[in-house]
């Protein structure tokens, strides 16, 4: 009979640290949202070929404070910001793409804290069409989505000379790690 309850009481205790687990990581996945930021960019035709040129967003209003209270936490209780995707699309000329990028970097930058390389492609495939994703890295950019504005600065070489003034819609997706009411 000992032996039995001895047997019922480790089948509980794995039974419960089973159930704790999976509820940590389902309440762990409640702590993982979305923040979505859109911008635009416009090129001026008759850029030089092969030459590095650089644009820059208007400021992007991150809107923190109350993204952060509609996802029930605050930005102190933020433990990681990565950037999950960014997204170029080219919505001016209709017909436009981006075969005339030979390569292309994006840069991170909010008031006191220094610029960061963010993604980029180090060639651009010239069958890309009118939407580019970049690829994304794993930096930790909490810091920046905690501030009240990012900016982004945008670095590329060109292979082509552009004829006509191009308008890019950029539409960043940053997955954001925290803590629900300190949970």
């Amino acid at each position: 009979m000992d032996e039995m309850k001895q047997k019922l009481k480790y089948l509980f205790v794995i039974s419960l640290i089973l159930f704790l687990q999976t509820g940590c990581e389902k309440i762990n996945q409640l702590t993982v949202f979305d923040l979505d930021y859109n911008s635009q960019v416009a090129i001026e035709s008759v850029i030089g070929i092969n030459l590095p040129f650089y644009l820059a967003t208007p400021n992007i209003t991150t809107n923190s404070q109350s993204s952060f209270e509609v996802n029930d936490t605050r930005k102190d209780l933020i433990e990681e910001a990565t950037l999950k995707e960014l997204k170029l699309q080219v919505s001016v000329p209709d017909d436009g793409d981006f075969s005339f990028l030979e390569s292309i970097k994006i840069y991170i930058s909010s008031k006191n804290l220094e610029e960061k390389l963010i993604t980029g492609n180090e060639t651009v495939d010239p069958e890309a069409g009118n939407i580019l994703i970049l690829e994304t890295s794993n930096h930790d950019l909490q810091e920046y989505i905690k501030n009240d504005q990012i900016a982004l600065r945008i670095n590329t070489i060109t292979d082509k000379l552009l004829l006509t003034d191009y308008t890019i819609d950029i539409n960043s997706i940053f997955t954001i790690d925290a803590k629900i009411l300190g949970i």
